[in-house]
């Protein structure tokens, strides 16, 4: 949805213990530290030579990864100017390393420095390949970004309750001024990073990361949003693209309305798919047939605006709230019967579990945010999307949305779009320049994986950026849940496999 979660959110149980199984730089210092030279020696202007011929010290940090950090310009076009640093992660190749495979989890603002330590490739893929995740400029280790530094701040922006009816004027405008509070904090804890957290400027980050290690070519796999990483490099750097697989695409330009909506009706369209199940599978609080189960949970979500339902820590149920616990359930169909819990806990008038799913998508655990990652996906969109620039005004758009996911994408939209267009309309920096085709010419063969019924990053998306790409090759899965590579689905993952490890280009779309 809202925030376009990285492939490791496959749990809601679980989503932010894998978040935090990597390794600190800060704390774990296992292992010896060991200073190399491993950079390209390309030619570059004399003012970039800092970044892309800097060394490298790798320092142990446990689990059999190393973990770095190289320093790189706020802004790439003034690389004499502030200086920010990024987090590496690494592990290295168990066999002769045909070079290094970068890779991202999405969000915007999910970490790949600790995406790569919990990354389940192939062992020919462990074999040839050092893995390495980095935490993108704003992210988790790297410099980040700095918005609200009070828990109760943030829980009042993701949590709290309007004195007016969601939908109003009256609510509008309070909205809108909790946004500028989150705004104003933003421009003054973060600084000048804040103008430069866009993806072009990702792209430059990975083009030099790339040169450091040794890599004459930069291979990739990125999911979700990294999908978009991956396009944006491969249009700027066409020549220095090696094997590059993008798992659940994010088809340019990124952070529009129209993106958005089409989020909003995918999200109803698995939501439809995990009713049929559970009607299907007994047990299920709705009766049937399916059109009627989803109207009765549609009223269920919307239901609970003004009951006073309250988590544990005193926290007041909204629908909004439960949209978000059912974004996080629709990632991943093994979730479905978390989201069968939590309706059947709300006929009863027990919120509890509504907040833990909420919580698990949010990052937040025991009244605390285990990261920033929100703060990056609201700040990305602003820095380069156009909500809250166009002509669609947030009641409009929420009609719109409610149109495109009757049953439970317009629901969603209360917890993100509805942040965004209110936060976007006042963000005080101008959209970055930005390529206006992506068609990667001159690149090699680029592998799109489209799952047909993705909630967050919808199949048409990925049909659609195979064919934009000029080397793009269409995978597709019928299937469930956001991005495929890596979970078992032997079809998928045998050809990527032999894509990166042996050069093997499909003739045709398997459709898995």
């Amino acid at each position: 949805m809202n925030r376009v979660r990285p492939a490791a959110v496959v749990a809601a149980l679980s989503a932010v213990a894998l978040v935090l199984s990597g390794c600190s730089l800060l704390t774990t210092l296992g292992g010896g530290a060991s200073t190399v030279t491993t950079h390209t020696d390309e030619p570059v202007d004399s003012s970039l030579e800092p970044y892309y011929k800097q060394d490298v010290t790798w320092t142990g940090c446990g689990g059999g990864y190393d973990c770095t950090t190289l320093i790189a310009p706020v802004d790439w076009s003034d690389p004499g100017g502030e200086r920010i640093s990024l987090a590496i992660s690494r592990h290295k190749a168990t066999g002769q390393a045909m070079g290094s495979l970068l890779i991202n989890p999405g969000g915007p603002g999910g970490s790949g420095f600790d995406f790569a330590q919990g990354f389940t490739g192939s062992s020919g893929v462990y074999a040839n390949y050092d893995i390495i995740g980095f935490d993108p400029r704003g992210v988790g280790r790297s410099t980040p970004i700095v918005c609200f530094t009070d828990d109760d701040d943030r829980d009042e922006m993701l949590y709290g309750t309007y004195d007016d009816p969601y939908g109003s004027e009256g609510w509008a405008a309070e909205l809108a001024k909790r946004q500028k509070a989150w705004v104003d904090a933003c421009a003054q804890n973060t600084g000048p990073l804040l103008a430069h957290i866009d993806t072009v400027s990702v792209a430059h980050d990975m083009d030099m990361i790339r040169a450091v290690l040794g890599d004459e070519k930069l291979n990739y796999l990125g999911y979700s949003f990294g999908t978009y990483i991956g396009t944006i490099y491969a249009e700027l750097f066409p020549d220095k693209v090696g094997r590059m697989v993008l798992d659940g695409a994010v088809e340019p330009p990124f952070g529009t309305f129209d993106e958005l909506a089409t989020q909003m009706a995918g999200f109803d369209s698995a939501f439809k798919a995990y009713m049929q199940n559970c009607l299907d599978s007994g047990g299920c609080p709705f009766h049937g047939p399916v059109g009627n189960a989803l109207a009765e949970a549609h009223a269920l979500a919307l239901s609970v605006d003004g009951k006073g339902l309250t988590s544990s820590d005193g926290r007041v149920l909204d629908s909004a709230t439960v949209g978000t616990g059912v974004a996080l359930a629709l990632y991943n169909e093994g979730n479905w019967p978390y989201l069968t819990q939590m309706f059947a806990d709300l006929l009863d008038g027990d919120a509890e579990f509504a907040f833990l799913l909420a919580d698990s998508y949010n990052g937040r655990q025991g009244g605390t945010y285990s990261d920033r990652s929100l703060d990056v996906y609201f700040a990305v969109t602003c820095a380069e999307g156009t909500i809250g620039t166009d002509d669609v005004d947030l009641i409009e758009g929420l009609s719109i949305m409610d149109e495109k996911g009757p049953y439970i994408g317009g629901i969603l939209a209360l917890d993100d779009y509805a942040l965004l267009e209110e936060a976007c309309s006042q963000w005080p920096y101008p959209r970055p320049d930005f390529p206006t085709e992506f068609d990667a010419a001159g690149a090699p063969p680029i592998l799109v994986i489209g799952t047909t019924n993705d909630p967050a990053t919808p199949y048409a998306q990925s049909v659609r950026l195979a064919d934009e790409l000029d080397s793009g090759v269409l995978i597709t899965y019928n299937g469930e849940g956001h991005t495929v590579y890596g979970n078992g689905v032997s079809c998928i993952d045998d050809l990527v496999d032999d894509y990166f490890v042996k050069d093997v280009v499909p003739t045709a779309d398997p459709n898995c």
